[in-house]
């Protein structure tokens, strides 16, 4: 009896002691590889991933999966910050983002001593000159682009060329500065670099050759009222003459444009009665004789001829007052109406009567050449 009660009480132990383990065994899911697979754990998705900079355990576990310490430590997560210190605390920034550095005072205090010097430094203002000032003037090519000779790629083209000359000199090399009081010629015309106007008006018959008139007449000021700046006249025509007739600002052109000394050709188309004798051209050129002295005609020809009517051209350098109208008259042939059709180099064309035009740069050249500018 007693053996069976230790063997019943060894019984109990051994019963106890495997309770207190398991009470029930463990189920089997798949054998041995399936407990490898439960002990693994499993990657997370790209979507379920997190990026916790500057965290240790991001980097464990990151290790860990194999696949994420590359991605955190190497390019710092996903915004690519630097890679966080193996103590987990990030490094410090500064106010732009930049990484902070330590430094010795010694070092910080000769920065601040440095640019206090440099602060407190007075400035000197170089004259213009010295070698290291700035260049006066303008660069050659945006004078002529502003000039209207083209764009600047087109005016640097002028200049390759050698189609540019600064006070008679062939400019060769781009970047070249001019000033104010250079004279600039493009083939051998000189370009209007100042904020000077030309126009030509094909004045009609009954305007005043004026730029405004007491008696309220119609003058020359009725068709550039809207300018700004004041313009006046080149030269007359009478009255009742038709024909071109220029406007500007710049007084000097005007100036010699009228003076005799350059002696500036007018082309005028009159229409007279007949017949004419032949000798009348010749009578013209060798001069007739006015009230105010002889006046000669450069040149004479019949342009048309129908029935009586004729249409005759006179040139003549010469501007007195009426002196057309009157060497005709004089020479027996009253003038019943008279057109300018050029002025100097600047013909008429086809504008129309009252027209106003602003004159190309390569007529204001030829202006200029034509007296000497």
């Amino acid at each position: 009896m007693r053996s069976n009660g230790r063997n019943s009480g060894s019984g109990n132990r051994d019963n106890r002691g495997a309770g207190g383990k398991s009470q029930s065994p463990r189920p089997r899911s798949g054998g041995a590889r399936g407990d490898k697979q439960e002990e693994r754990p499993r990657k997370p998705r790209p979507e379920e991933r997190r990026y916790d900079v500057g965290t240790a355990s991001s980097d464990e576990q990151g290790r860990k999966s194999g696949g994420g310490s590359r991605g955190a430590s190497a390019r710092g997560g996903a915004k690519g910050g630097p890679k966080t210190p193996k103590g987990g605390t990030p490094p410090r920034r500064g106010p732009h983002g930049q990484r902070e550095t330590s430094r010795p005072r010694e070092l910080d205090a000769k920065i601040e001593e440095r640019n206090r010097e440099r602060h407190n430094k007075p400035q000197v203002k170089t004259p213009k000159t010295f070698p290291g000032a700035e260049e006066e003037g303008e660069r050659l090519q945006k004078v002529l682009a502003r000039a209207g000779m083209g764009s600047r790629r087109a005016c640097e083209e002028l200049i390759d060329q050698a189609r540019v000359e600064i006070n008679g000199e062939i400019v060769m090399e781009q970047g070249r500065r001019v000033l104010p009081k250079d004279e600039i010629k493009v083939d051998g015309l000189t370009v209007a670099t100042q904020s000077y106007l030309f126009f030509a008006l094909n004045k009609p018959a009954g305007v005043v050759s004026s730029m405004e008139d007491p008696d309220g007449r119609q003058n020359l000021g009725d068709y550039v009222n809207n300018r700004e700046t004041r313009l006046f006249h080149v030269g007359r025509l009478d009255t009742e003459t038709e024909g071109i007739i220029l406007l500007t600002n710049h007084g000097e052109l005007a100036h010699r444009l009228t003076h005799p000394r350059y002696g500036v050709k007018k082309t005028y188309l009159a229409a007279i009665q007949g017949p004419l004798p032949r000798d009348l051209g010749k009578r013209l050129k060798d001069g007739i004789e006015l009230e105010d002295g002889y006046a000669r005609a450069d040149h004479f020809r019949v342009v048309e001829n129908t029935g009586k009517n004729y249409l005759v051209e006179v040139t003549l350098h010469e501007g007195r007052k009426h002196i057309v109208r009157r060497m005709l008259a004089e020479a027996g042939f009253p003038v019943e109406k008279l057109v300018r059709v050029s002025f100097g180099p600047i013909p008429l064309g086809d504008q129309k009567s009252g027209w106003l035009r602003r004159l190309t740069n390569t007529e204001v050249g030829m202006l200029m050449k034509e007296v000497g500018l």
